[in-house]
């Protein structure tokens, strides 16, 4: 009955995570969800908006500028009047204003902000670019490390099944009397130290799979979540300098920053206008109604007729002098340049060491898979042989575990290697690939 009841748990306890799968994920699927769900990727686009309302301003800074304005007074008490004395006189006044305000030369301002506008939107553009790409490396890094806990979850079941089924030959031996009550105390111990490893092995799986649900900011957590496995075909690694030489091309971060460059290139010429001078023509129509108390006035219509008024001008301003203003402007626009050029040096210098990283752990992930596939084999024939010599009685239960330990440290390490090829590949093949 004990026996029963074992077996029972230990077939249930791995059945109920696929009776719980409701839905499985491709990697593609899991990378456009967690893309258009990101909050900071959300706030990229904001960010996008924001400058193309920039340029905007900036072309609007062409536009003329028209106002128009009235005004209402009344003035009471004693005043000067025309006879040069002082009186008691009320009077009232009313005027107004159209007027016109048109840029012609404003030091090439208008035309130098419209460009670093627009060169700070292709920055902008580019920096959402590259934390869309941030977060797609991030999901397919939680993703394999999902399957890498998947394929784990298996050899340990293995590994109880195993338990299991020793135990089972052990306690027909042991009903038999064919063998000591110890050795049946030595097979449940080895029966619950797999079992251990399975529970360890299957809440490390999910806690990759929380940290994956939680990436992509699923609803429901895992919850009817879980993820499909990949091909088994070996990647092939592409060159390292032929992948830094497309992805110099193609890299969001790095053009990001190279477009931060030529921003601050156009502010330093935005700087520099205010040593230039600036040119505008003003237009305007007025007129206006005038009472005073004791003296008969005009009609309000017949003096807004009569008193309507027109002028047209022209405005130029010089700077001279003002105060070093923009020749510290200036200077700190090029400061600013310096250290755009640093930037981008330094986001090169990354790029750089992440290609060359992924691409010799690839190949070191590889030669590790090789020697651990022959190695996995090598271990399972002994296994196998040494349980035919344990179930003969010509080994001892040492001799078995010891085979059954190197055969599952084998496993483990094909796993941890196999995953870790994919990952660095998969690296390697997003730097390469231009249509992302």
């Amino acid at each position: 009955m004990i026996m029963k009841k074992l077996f029972i748990f230990v077939a249930l306890s791995w059945l109920v995570p696929a009776v719980a799968t409701a839905r499985d994920w491709t990697l593609d699927e899991c990378i456009g969800y967690a893309v258009e769900h990101n909050i900071t990727v959300r706030q990229r686009a904001l960010d996008r908006l924001s400058a193309e309302n920039s340029v905007t301003e900036a072309k609007d800074g062409f536009l003329p500028q028209v106002s128009a304005s009235a005004q209402q007074s009344w003035n009471f008490g004693r005043g000067l009047t025309s006879e040069n004395t002082y009186a008691n006189r009320n009077t009232s006044n009313f005027g107004w204003n159209l007027g016109l305000n048109l840029p012609l030369f404003q030091g090439l301002q208008n035309v130098r902000q419209l460009s670093y506008a627009k060169a700070n939107l292709a920055a902008v553009v580019e920096a959402h670019e590259a934390t869309k790409d941030d977060v797609t490396l991030r999901v397919i890094a939680q993703y394999l490390q999902v399957l890498y806990c998947t394929e784990m979850v298996s050899v340990a079941q293995s590994q109880a099944d195993l338990a299991y089924g020793e135990l089972q030959r052990q306690q027909s031996r042991l009903d038999a009397g064919k063998i000591p009550e110890a050795d049946m105390l030595d097979a449940r111990s080895q029966l619950a130290q797999a079992e251990m490893q399975l529970t360890s092995a299957r809440n490390d799986r999910t806690l990759a799979l929380l940290d994956l649900a939680q990436l992509l900011r699923l609803p429901d957590g895992i919850d009817g979540f879980d993820v499909m496995p990949l091909g088994d075909a070996e990647p092939v690694l592409p060159a390292p300098a032929a992948v830094f030489s497309r992805a110099m091309d193609f890299n969001h971060s790095v053009l990001a920053q190279r477009s931060l460059i030529s921003v601050a290139e156009r502010g330093v010429k935005v700087a520099q206008s205010g040593w230039l001078p600036r040119l505008s023509f003003n237009a305007g129509l007025s007129s206006n109604y005038y009472t005073l108390s004791g003296v008969p006035s005009q009609p309000f219509g017949t003096q807004m007729r009569e008193n309507f008024g027109k002028y047209v001008g022209f405005s130029l301003s010089v700077p001279i002098f003002d105060a070093m203003s923009t020749r510290n402007a200036v200077r700190r626009a090029k400061v600013q340049k310096l250290n755009s050029e640093l930037a981008y040096e330094s986001s090169v210098d990354e790029l750089y060491k992440a290609i060359n990283q992924a691409y010799f752990q690839a190949v070191g992930a590889r030669e590790r898979l090789r020697s651990a596939v022959a190695t996995t084999e090598a271990t399972s024939q002994a296994l196998a042989a040494v349980r035919e010599k344990y179930n003969l009685g010509r080994a001892t239960a040492t001799d078995f575990d010891t085979a059954k330990n190197a055969y599952v440290r084998a496993e483990s390490e094909r796993i941890q290697a196999k995953y870790e090829l994919v990952l660095r590949a998969r690296i390697l093949d997003f730097y390469n690939s231009s249509d992302r």
